[in-house]
């Protein structure tokens, strides 16, 4: 029995892929993390892949738990059948625990799956002694992490008393979201002020500078910093991408549509090696994996960029059109909604410009008409929807899971 079987087509298509690029257009509710958690199953079982050759990106720390504890159980449930002959239902609770035990320490504990900002401070605590600043500062690999109330603190102690700026104009929290937007650009200041000219680009880059000489002093790292830290030392030091891109042979990625230009780059480095157009790369024993859907971005404020997915083609795919590709896969069947609401779903999404095509197929009933509610804000929206879930409470034939 095959760890596919129980995919529908296009999900086996996609769990299958073993080397090279692939897009992986997901509709919602049509199982993404369905087919991320059998392909990584089917690299390691069908093709003998290392668990240390995997990286697995996903969009945040819940996700990643729950990809490791759904290929554990499923790495677990193939075992009983390979190993004891027996569905995973008819071993006892003690063979069960044993199971997944050796799961866990032979497979799931050494895949690096998670955040990019997770996985990439994780690499960052292995090779910051490598790491060449260019504005001379330095930094350990027993760095900390400052929250975001400890980057405001620092903030506003720069704008408002080191350089004695008004804060109607040079607001602090303004001003930390203009650096933190830079990052995610892989700007430094001396860039920044270049793409911002006249007086208050200026002193944004002074405080952009003033503010890295602080972290430093303090061997401390934000947020931003954990991504464009290891885009520097990966970009500027050859010796630690080759190592690192020799590592992590197969590359895979959730929601696709919602990274950013910095974290495109990482994946770039790491599956190209820098080198351009990523189409000429040989791809042998090698892979990305990516799965989103640029319907559903809705993260440009934090510095998403949708069009990263609508240019996976060109960037590393075949280009061929949606009929002969060999390097996209479309998910169109959709396993939470009902018909109703697909309907409605697909024609609004229809009128979006810029776009891969799919038409998401129900798999449910026709389901209850769509009732349409007009509030006069968001506080009255806020509110109906608070009365809506406490009436469906008193309801006992409602299944809260």
């Amino acid at each position: 029995m095959s760890i596919l079987d129980h995919l529908n087509s296009s999900q086996r298509q996609a769990a299958a892929h073993h080397c090279g690029p692939l897009l992986v257009v997901a509709g919602a509710g049509s199982g993404k993390t369905r087919v991320l958690t059998h392909r990584i199953a089917h690299l390691l079982g069908r093709h003998g892949v290392d668990p240390e050759a995997i990286l697995a990106v996903t969009f945040t720390n819940k996700a990643a738990r729950e990809m490791k504890e759904r290929l554990e159980l499923l790495l677990a449930r193939q075992q009983a059948l390979d190993a004891h002959g027996q569905s995973w239902d008819t071993l006892t609770e003690p063979q069960q625990r044993q199971l997944r035990s050796r799961i866990y320490h032979q497979v799931t504990k050494i895949l690096w799956i998670g955040t990019f900002h997770a996985l990439f401070a994780r690499l960052l605590r292995l090779e910051m002694d490598h790491y060449r600043d260019p504005e001379g500062f330095t930094w350990t690999r027993q760095f900390t992490i400052y929250d975001e109330q400890d980057v405001r603190s620092l903030l506003k102690e720069i704008v408002t008393q080191e350089m004695n700026l008004d804060p109607r104009s040079f607001d602090p929290k303004q001003v930390r979201w203009a650096i933190s937007r830079a990052k995610n650009q892989g700007l430094l200041p001396d860039a920044y002020a270049a793409n911002h000219q006249g007086h208050r680009g200026h002193k944004i880059a002074e405080a952009y500078r003033r503010y890295r000489r602080a972290l430093a002093a303090n061997n401390a790292l934000d947020f931003d910093d954990l991504l464009l830290i290891p885009l520097q030392l990966l970009r500027d030091n050859a010796q630690v991408r080759q190592r690192w891109r020799q590592r992590f042979q197969h590359l895979l990625v959730d929601e696709y549509q919602d990274t950013n230009r910095t974290q495109y780059e990482l994946l770039r480095l790491l599956a190209a090696n820098d080198a351009e157009p990523c189409t000429d790369q040989p791809w042998q024993d090698r892979s990305l994996f990516v799965v989103g859907d640029a319907d559903q971005s809705i993260y440009s404020f934090r510095a998403a960029d949708f069009t990263i997915l609508m240019d996976f083609q060109r960037d590393f795919g075949d280009g061929q059109g949606d009929e002969h590709t060999r390097t996209m896969v479309k998910l169109e069947k959709n396993y939470r909604s009902t018909a109703t609401i697909l309907e409605a779903a697909n024609g609004l999404i229809a009128h979006n410009q810029e776009r891969i095509e799919k038409v998401l197929h129900p798999t449910r009933g026709q389901g209850r008409p769509i009732r349409l509610n007009c509030c006069d804000d968001e506080l009255a929206e806020a509110d109906a929807l608070v009365q809506t879930v406490l009436a469906a409470r008193r309801d006992p034939g409602l299944r809260w899971g």
